[in-house]
This record gives C-alpha cells, structure tokens and sequence, in this order.
C-alpha cells in the first residue's frame, strides 16, 4: 500500500511540473497575442484529475493488490506518461493545459499527432483507468472515466475549434 501511495504522489508531483510549464507555455503564448478558448470548464478539469488522485489512495485501502492486474496497469500507466510527454515534447511552447492558441501559429502533424487529432487525450483516458487498478480501486476508474468523457466531450469540442483557427 506505501509504494502506491508512493506512485500517487510521483503522479502528483509531474501533475505539479505540468502546470509549471503550462503556465510558462501561457506567459509565451499571451506574450504573443495568445487567445484561449473555453476557460469555463477548466475548474471541473483540475477537481477531476485531483479527484483522481484522492479516489485512488482512498479506495486503495479498500481493496487489494493483485499482481496479475496491478504490475500490467503500472507498465499502462507508465506508457501513458511516455505518451503525455511525448506530446508535450512535440507541441513545444504550443502545449498548455488550458486551450490557448496564438495567432499566425501553425497546427503540429508531427510526433503523435501524425496518427490522431488528440494523443494526450488518449493518454489521459488510458491513465484514469489504469492508475486505479494498480491497486483494484474499480469504483475510482469508472467513476473518472465517466464523468472525464462528459468533461472531454467539452474539450475537444472547444479544441478543435480553437484549432480551426490554425494554418
């Protein structure tokens, strides 16, 4: 149990250095003439992913670890912060957590995006079900996974037509 509350706190920790560079990515992009689109639902955003974290330690000690479930899910887990990375990595100053788009900017369709629209969504998706059941926390990944397809729903709605504004 003490080496997945470890884990929930690494996960924090880069939730952590995520805003940090979202938010130098946002001084850029403002400093640019940066626009965002859809800043109402990023408040339901951050108490979503929060809300993953505290569901995932509070289950954990309801449920138990085993392993046939909990070491594939951590190697998903760790594919799916390969995947955020490389996206971040790719979008460069682009990449925000918040939906923000720079005049004149060109659209990315290289590294992940060459194979679909929205690579960190899949990443996130895959992450809010397989870092619950490192430790069988079920009740945590389909309660996340549902409400964060109600709150994607809204994002890439919003994105793409942010993105529409692209070359």
């Amino acid at each position: 149990m003490v080496w997945y509350a470890l884990l929930i706190a690494a996960v924090a920790v880069e939730r952590v250095a995520e805003l940090v560079v979202s938010q130098r990515n946002l001084s850029w992009s403002r400093a640019r003439g940066g626009v965002e689109f859809g800043a109402r639902h990023y408040p339901a955003m951050v108490a979503l992913h929060t809300g993953l974290l505290a569901g995932c330690l509070a289950e954990s000690f309801y449920r138990p670890f085993l392993p046939a479930l909990g070491w594939p899910m951590l190697v998903v887990v760790l594919a799916a912060q390969g995947l955020r990375w490389w996206c971040i990595a790719t979008l460069g100053r682009q990449w925000n957590t918040r939906v923000v788009v720079v005049p004149d900017a060109s659209r990315v369709t290289n590294g992940p995006y060459r194979f679909f629209s929205h690579p960190n969504y899949v990443a996130v998706v895959v992450e809010g079900i397989a870092l619950p059941l490192v430790h069988t926390a079920w009740v945590t990944a389909l309660v996340f996974t549902v409400l964060n397809a109600a709150v994607l729903r809204t994002r890439i709605g919003v994105e793409n037509t942010a993105l529409a504004r692209l070359r």
